[in-house]
């Protein structure tokens, strides 16, 4: 049983949490690329709306801008959709420690922490900070910034976690 909810655990941190990881990765280049567009046509909270970069050209098909703010929301789509399919990796989690019985083992405590951390950082500034820049909220070049420092802080914190998850240091059970 340790085993099977171990690869679960393990599996569904790599197709959950990856996928946010390189979502919101990607979201602040893709921001500024949007925003440097120049014109009323660089808003990415909507379509272009002056014949220019953006529009549709007549086809139908999005160019330009809205190419990139469809880009941008499907890249905060993801980062929401598997930041709520991601709570399974804890779960996972818990459960294998018990199993193990490593439950109050240190590296496991500080990863819990971390993986906690990591959470409050895209809950509380990631995934914000991609909706205010899709909602046309002010200071969109400072915000983006401010996005990239997060995403980076999110995915090193992520990096710590999956490196005590392998190292365990400490750890006796072989596993």
């Amino acid at each position: 049983m340790t085993k099977f909810l171990l690869a679960v655990h393990v599996l569904a941190a790599i197709l959950a949490v990856g996928p946010v990881a390189v979502a919101a990765s990607m979201f602040p280049p893709a921001a500024r690329r949007v925003l440097a567009v120049p014109g009323p046509t660089r808003d990415p909270g909507g379509p272009g709306t002056t014949g220019g970069p953006g529009t549709t050209g007549g086809s139908g098909t999005p160019t330009g801008t809205d190419a990139g703010t469809a880009a941008l929301r499907l890249l905060h789509r993801i980062c929401r959709v598997y930041a709520l399919v991601g709570v399974v990796v804890p779960v996972f989690g818990f459960a294998t420690a018990r199993e193990l019985g490593v439950l109050g083992s240190a590296w496991l405590v500080v990863s819990i922490g971390l993986t906690v951390l990591a959470a409050v950082v895209l809950a509380v500034f990631v995934l914000p900070a991609q909706s205010a820049l899709l909602e046309r909220n002010a200071d969109r070049a400072g915000l983006t910034v401010r996005l990239t420092v997060f995403t980076g802080l999110f995915n090193l914190l992520w990096a710590a976690v999956t490196v005590l998850m392998i190292v365990r240091p400490g750890s006796t059970t072989g596993a």
